[in-house]
């Protein structure tokens, strides 16, 4: 997830955007759920009810907001994404799969 706040440190509780990203290892991280205002509180909230990560990147998030539901992101963004998912990774204390390469 992007923009929604980085939970290891407390942050914001009011994103202006927040993006959700689904990664099972096969092709490209998806686009899941995406949102601005009470949506992205909402998109935040459930994040960290699940204990799912956070990361603020107000930048990452106005590319990925554009990015349609359910689309892979594009290629463009891999290695920001990348940099996202290794840092889920390891603030949920899991080993970054063989096939991720950190940047």
């Amino acid at each position: 997830m992007s923009k929604a706040r980085d939970n290891a440190s407390g942050a914001e509780d009011r994103p202006g955007t927040a993006v959700a990203l689904s990664y099972d290892g096969d092709g490209a991280p998806r686009v899941t759920a995406k949102g601005h205002g009470e949506t992205a509180r909402r998109i935040v909230d459930i994040a960290r009810a699940h204990r799912v990560p956070t990361r603020s990147d107000d930048d990452l998030a106005a590319f990925l907001a554009r990015v349609p539901l359910g689309d892979e992101i594009p290629r463009e963004l891999y290695l920001a994404v990348a940099q996202v998912l290794v840092f889920a990774y390891e603030v949920s204390g899991k080993r970054v799969p063989p096939r991720v390469e950190r940047a």
